[in-house]
Order: structure tokens, then sequence, then C-alpha cells
């Protein structure tokens, strides 16, 4: 079988991994999680899982029904390591949810014109209407992380940034939008294990671009950035939720709760929202690279 990029991933693995992170992978079992630093050593199990997540998706109905009935606009920014889950994550957020009132923005690489803007204008666009959710695949942080360690900006141009981001975002607070900033954060192991796996699966190949492969190497580098970037952009009024999401199922359940047990919304049933997991989802002091 034709692997991507020329099987950069599995080279990777064999020629340049950490030998300690190599050894995760080749001697991990079924469900175990390959991060010693995460809370749990095993897979949340499916039996538990499927009946929260089937909670979880009424109570997410019924916030979109609010927010339809009130007019409310809900914001929520979906960042993280690459392999960390956001898209799995995003997905359950809005699979029994109305699609015209809930709507996923993932924007591609900017344009000549847009380059040329105001970094933040071409996210304005798609800022919720009365009544909407709009779920960020990736957002104005960008600029923060990926394009700060690949080169793709100067220092200069993300200094700046970072002068005008916690501004931005109180603007979009300010105007009434509920924003949520939620961090998906894995191990190396981990994420090495799902571009493997991607890797080799037909199916998930479309998943991987050139820069997951070039980003491999530049752990660190992406550990300092964004370190930095989530300590210079927690604030009062936008604060960061990161969520350990080396067990996606007890990330995609923490995460929807973090969204929903912020909001009083109308017929919220709090023995189906449960309760965040503090070990898994809370503030930065939760970051550990």
């Amino acid at each position: 079988m034709d692997l991507p990029f020329d099987g950069g991933i599995s080279k990777f693995y064999n020629d340049a991994a950490p030998a300690e992170v190599r050894a995760e992978i080749k001697d991990a079992k079924k469900n175990d999680i390959l991060n010693d630093a995460y809370p749990y050593p095993k897979r949340m199990k499916r039996d538990a899982y499927e009946a929260e997540i089937e909670a979880l998706q009424v109570e997410l109905v019924r916030l979109q029904a609010w927010a339809r009935e009130t007019g409310e606009r809900i914001v929520v920014v979906f960042e993280g390591r690459d392999a960390a889950g956001k898209g799995g994550t995003i997905s359950r957020f809005r699979e029994n949810l109305n699609p015209r009132g809930a709507r996923v923005v993932a924007l591609s690489k900017p344009t000549e014109a847009e380059a040329s803007q105001w970094y933040f204008q071409r996210y304005i666009d798609h800022m919720p209407s009365a009544g909407e959710i709009v779920l960020f695949d990736r957002s104005w942080y960008n600029r923060g992380v990926v394009e700060h360690v690949f080169g793709f900006c100067t220092p200069a141009q993300r200094e700046k940034w970072f002068s005008q981001v916690n501004a931005f975002e109180k603007l979009l607070v300010d105007d009434g939008i509920k924003l949520f900033k939620i961090w998906l954060n894995v191990g190396q192991a981990t994420q090495l294990k799902r571009f493997l796996d991607r890797e080799r699966d037909p199916l998930k190949q479309w998943k991987l671009s050139w820069i997951d492969v070039e980003g491999l190497s530049k752990w660190d580098a992406y550990t300092v950035a964004i370190g930095e970037t989530l300590e210079r952009t927690h604030s009062d009024v936008a604060p960061w939720t990161i969520v350990k999401s080396d067990d996606k199922r007890r990330a995609r359940l923490n995460t929807i709760r973090s969204v929903l047990s912020a909001l009083d919304y109308t017929g919220r049933n709090n023995n189906g929202l449960g309760a965040v997991d503090p070990l898994v989802a809370g503030g930065p002091d939760l970051w550990n690279g």
C-alpha cells in the first residue's frame, strides 16, 4: 500500500522518534493510554461512554432550542495539538443539532487578499447571528502557534497579534457572544500513534497534511509556543479550558460538559449533564506540555 507523503510518519517513527516514545507505542496493549501524565491508565469503557454521550446529546439539543428562542450567540473555538481529536469532538458536539443553526468554520490558508487584511477580519465574517452556534475548527490562534513554529509570520507580526487578541475577544464578549476556548492536548506517543494509524488507513489518510509530517520533529518548538500562547491569552473574559485528550471518549464528554455547564439554558437537566472531571478538563494548570 502506498503511504501518503512517502511514508514520512513511519520514517519518523523508525528513525527519529525518541526511544521512550517508540517503546510506549510498541509495548502498549489494547485500551492503554500512551501517556504517563494522563490521570487514567485505560480508555473509558464504550458502554459507559455511549450512555453518557447520549444524555449529553439531549442537553445539546436543549441548548440549541434555548439559543434559538433567546437569540443567544455561541462561539466555541477548538484548538490543540495535531491529532488531539478536534474533528471528532466537533462532530459529536454537532451531530444531533439542526445544521441551520449550528455550523462549523474551518478556514483554509488565507488568500492573497485576506493575507493583506487585518488578521482577525476573515474570522469576523463567520461570527454567529442571533440563535446560532458556531464551532471553529482552528481559529485566529494559528498565528500564536502554527504560523510561528513554521515561520509563516514574523516575530513582529506575532507580537502585534498578541497585543490585539485579548482586546478582540473582549469585544466579542462585550457584544454578547458566549465565547468558549477549548485546547485539546495529547502526549507525544499518543499523537504519533494516531498519525501512524491514519497513515495506514485509506479512509483516514485525507486527514494528514505535510504540516503534520513536518511538525513531528517540532514537538519542543510547539510546546514552547503553546505554553506562551496559553499564558498570554487566558483571561477572565475569555479563559481557556484545557482538555487532556489521550482518551478521546473522556475528552469528548468533558469538552461538551464544559460548555453546557457554563450556560443556564432552559430545561437543563443536571443529572443528564453530569459533572466535568477536573482531572481531564480545567484551567491552564492542566497544561503540562
